[in-house]
């Protein structure tokens, strides 16, 4: 008998604790992510926000509770067979390969699920890339180059994406681009788990918003409920 998952949530964590050695990073997250969302991690640096989205691929020391992909338990998971359901991380560094070309780049990494976008598709999404697509590693803009990081995992077949400031450093023109690119994937019903500074940015595309502070999700709220929060994020986030 199949099951049918498209009503389960994409990502539920339940409990999850985390650790770098005999540092306790996550102390009980709970959060949930249904598909086609675009759900933001809000807080100040140190937080946990990175640590959470790591802690979903298992790229932690150590993790415990419960954390669910389209309702398989994968607390116990190595990494490689997590990738398999369909999750891409776009680390905050981007990890360009600077000796290959933005196309060997595009065309790295493996087909690990079904769903796999082809460069053609790749490229009417991110034009910048087309016309780059010569260009060594260390000719790309910074923009280009995360537009290279996120463009690189859509080619494996992930549909959650786990985004960590993408607009980091980024000129106010080519944050808008990202801001199109992300609407774009919205629309083609990919699930997305943001890391953001830029509020102003993150406010414009999220969904739902779940607010860290040390290691713990403090508040959650719609986006429809941003205005009443307003008071509070400026208590944990300083906004």
């Amino acid at each position: 008998m199949v099951t049918d998952t498209s009503t389960v949530p994409f990502l539920r964590m339940q409990g999850v604790n985390a650790f770098y050695g005999e540092s306790h990073i996550l102390h009980g997250v709970d959060l949930v992510v249904n598909q086609g969302e675009l759900v933001t991690l809000l807080g100040r640096n140190g937080a946990g926000r990175t640590t959470t989205i790591k802690s979903v691929l298992g790229l932690v020391g150590q993790r415990s509770g419960s954390i669910e992909i389209l309702g398989q338990e994968t607390i116990d998971w190595d990494t490689h067979h997590i990738a398999r359901l369909g999750v891409g991380y776009c680390p905050e560094e981007r990890g360009i390969f600077s000796s290959l070309s933005c196309e060997e780049n595009l065309l790295l990494p493996p087909v690990i699920a079904p769903g796999a976008m082809e460069l053609d598709e790749i490229y009417s999404i991110f034009p910048n890339l087309y016309e780059r697509r010569h260009s060594p590693g260390t000719r790309l803009s910074g923009g280009e180059q995360q537009m290279l990081a996120i463009a690189r995992i859509l080619r494996t077949g992930a549909k959650l994406l786990l985004l960590d400031e993408i607009s980091e450093g980024l000129a106010p023109v080519i944050v808008q681009a990202l801001s199109r690119m992300i609407q774009t994937l919205r629309e083609k019903h990919f699930t997305i788990i943001m890391i953001e500074q830029n509020f102003r940015f993150a406010s414009g595309l999220a969904d739902r918003f779940y607010v860290m502070e040390h290691g713990r999700i403090v508040q959650g709220f719609a986006a429809t409920e941003l205005p009443s929060e307003m008071t509070m994020l400026n208590e944990y986030l300083g906004i």
